[in-house]
C-alpha cells in the first residue's frame, strides 16, 4: 500500500513494478515528463493491485514509439501500448493532449498533443481517475502526487465526483453517465450530490449510446468480482437515475410484476438476486440470469406465467442482438431461458434422462444447472433431496458416461444406410438416423449395427419410399455376403 502523503506531496508506491518504472525511466532519461495516472494510480492509492497500467507523457506518440521497439500505435489518441519487462506487463502510455468538442457524445472533435499534466488530468471523468504521480527516485519509488481535483480526498472519503462540472463531462461522452454506476458500485462510493443530480439530468443521452458500448460497460459491471459490487446494487442505482428504462427498458418492466416467491419483493427484485448467486467469472451467464423471467411481465395470468420461458427467450435474443453480443452467447442466452422451467421430478425413467439432455445438449446442462440454482436461491427455496436438482445432475452424469446420446454416437453412420439399404443420398438418410437416435435413447441396448439396420428397414417398409424408384430416394438394397 502507498506510504507518505497523499495530499499532492511527497508519495512512495512501493507496489509499483519493475517493468513498469522501466518506462518511466526511459522517458525520463529521453527528457521527457512521464506520469503514472489513471486507474493504475487509483488502484495503488486504494490499496489494490491494478490491472492496467497507464503512463501520461510529454513525449509525442511517434517519440514513444521510437523509444520502445515493439510498441504499437494504431489509433487517434496518442496511445501507445509497450510491452514492458521483465514479466508479461503491458503499459499504455499516452502523450498529454487537450480535447474540444463533443458533438457525437463520444469522441473529441480535436485532440492536441502537448500542454502539461494538469492540463491533460482536467479532460478526465471523475476525480479518482484525475490523479497523476510523478517519479523523483524510481529506485526507492518516491514521487511526488499531481491531484488538483482532490481525487485521493475523494477515495478516502468514499465519494465519486466529476471533474470539474458534471454537466460538461457527462454531454462530452454518454459512456460516463455508465462509468459513474461501475465506479460507484465497484469501489462503493457514494455519489457527489451535484455529480447525482447531472446524471439524472444526462441519464436520457445514454439511448444514443451504441449498443457495443452499452454490452461492454454492462459486461464489466457483471464481471465484478468484489462482494460489495453484486450487480443488483449497479441495477438498482440505475434505477435510482433513471437509466435503466433507457439502457434496459424490458428490464426495468419486471418492477411492480408480483412474485410469489418465499423471499419478499417483485420480478425484478428476484432478477437482481438472480445474478448476484451467479458466478461473476462469468458475466454473461450474470446478464441471462438478469433478463432470465422477462416473458413475465407480459404473461401473468391469474398468478401464473405461462410460456413466460418462450415468450422471455424470444425478448433475450432480440436485446442480445440489440446490443451485438457475438453469435454464439446470442444462442446460448436463449437456450438458457427457453428452458430454464424445466420439471424435473425422481419418477422420470432413464429414457426421460437422456431425452432431456438431448434437448438441452450435453454442453449446455452446466450452465443451465448454474441458472436453476440462482434462480433458487433468489426465490428463497432449496430443492428437494429426492428429486432435486442434485438427483438429476447425478443422473445426467450417469448417461453421459455411459449412453449414446447423439447421432455420431450410433453403431451406424448415413453412409452405412446408403451402401446397405440402397438409401440414395438426401434428406430421407437424416430422418432414418434421427429416427434411430430416438429408438436408441428410449433403449441404449439396440445400439449394435445390425439392430439399427434392421430398425432402418423396417422404417423404409413402412413409408412412402419403400417403393422402388419413389422419388428418387430408394434403390434396391446391396446383397450381404
Amino acid at each position: 500500500m502507498p506510504t507518505g502523503s497523499a495530499d499532492g506531496r511527497a508519495l512512495q508506491l512501493g507496489q509499483l513494478p519493475e517493468a513498469v518504472a522501466g518506462v518511466l525511466a526511459r522517458l525520463g532519461d529521453a527528457g521527457h515528463q512521464a506520469a503514472l495516472v489513471g486507474g493504475s494510480l487509483r488502484d495503488l492509492l486504494r490499496g489494490s493491485a491494478p490491472g492496467d497500467w497507464d503512463v501520461a507523457t510529454s513525449a509525442p506518440p511517434e517519440q514513444v514509439a521510437a523509444l520502445f521497439p515493439g510498441a504499437t500505435w494504431e489509433n487517434p489518441f496518442g496511445t501507445v501500448t509497450v510491452r514492458a519487462t521483465p514479466g508479461p506487463v503491458s503499459v499504455e502510455v499516452t502523450t498529454f493532449r487537450v480535447e474540444a468538442g463533443y458533438r457525437d457524445q463520444r469522441r473529441p472533435d480535436e485532440v492536441r498533443w502537448g500542454g502539461s499534466l494538469e492540463e491533460d488530468l482536467s479532460r478526465r471523468d471523475f476525480t479518482i481517475n484525475a490523479i497523476g504521480w510523478i517519479p523523483e527516485d524510481l529506485r526507492s519509488r518516491r514521487g511526488l502526487l499531481v491531484d488538483p481535483y482532490d481525487g485521493a480526498a475523494d477515495l478516502q472519503r468514499g465519494v465519486l465526483r466529476a471533474v470539474g462540472d458534471p454537466d460538461q463531462r457527462f454531454s462530452e461522452d454518454a459512456l460516463r453517465i455508465l462509468r459513474a454506476v461501475r465506479f460507484a458500485t465497484r469501489f462503493g462510493l457514494e455519489l457527489d450530490p451535484a455529480t447525482e443530480d447531472a446524471l439524472r439530468r444526462h441519464a436520457a443521452a445514454a439511448g444514443t449510446l451504441s449498443g457495443e458500448r452499452v454490452r461492454d460497460e454492462l459486461l464489466r459491471i457483471l464481471g465484478a468480482d468484489q462482494v460489495q459490487a453484486p450487480p443488483s446494487r449497479a441495477f438498482a442505482m440505475m434505477e435510482r437515475l433513471g437509466l435503466l428504462v433507457v439502457v434496459l427498458p424490458e428490464l426495468q418492466a419486471m418492477r411492480g410484476v408480483p412474485q410469489a416467491k418465499a423471499r419478499p419483493g417483485d420480478a425484478l427484485d428476484h432478477s437482481l438476486r438472480t445474478a448476484d448467486a451467479l458466478p461473476a467469472g462469468d458475466p454473461y451467464l450474470r446478464l441471462f440470469g438478469l433478463l432470465h423471467d422477462l416473458g413475465k411481465a407480459s404473461t401473468l395470468g391469474d398468478g401464473h406465467f405461462i410460456g413466460h420461458e418462450v415468450v422471455g427467450a424470444q425478448m433475450v435474443e432480440a436485446i442480445l442482438r440489440r446490443l451485438h453480443v457475438p453469435r454464439v452467447e446470442v444462442a446460448r442466452g436463449r437456450l438458457l431461458v427457453r428452458h430454464h422451467m424445466f420439471a424435473y421430478a425422481g419418477e422420470w425413467t432413464d429414457a426421460a434422462v437422456r431425452r432431456f439432455i438431448r434437448r438441452v445438449g450435453a454442453s449446455s446442462l452446466a450452465d443451465l444447472f448454474a441458472l436453476r440454482r440462482a434462480d433458487d436461491v433468489a426465490s428463497g427455496v432449496e430443492e428437494p433431496q429426492s428429486g432435486g436438482l442434485d438427483e438429476l445432475r447425478a443422473r445426467v452424469g450417469v448417461e453421459l458416461a455411459t449412453s449414446p446420446l447423439s447421432a455420431g454416437q450410433l453403431a451406424v453412420r448415413g453412409d452405412d444406410l446408403i451402401n446397405e439399404l440402397g438409401v440414395r443420398p438426401g434428406p430421407i438418410v437424416g430422418r432414418l438416423l434421427a429416427e434411430l437416435l430416438e429408438a436408441v435413447l428410449e433403449n441404449p441396448a439396440l445400439n449394435e449395427r445390425d439392430a439399427l439396420l434392421a430398425l432402418a428397414h423396417a422404417s423404409l417398409a413402412r413409408g412412402p419410399e419403400a417403393t422402388t424408384g419413389g422419388a428418387g430416394t430408394h434403390r434396391p438394397a446391396r446383397s450381404r455376403p
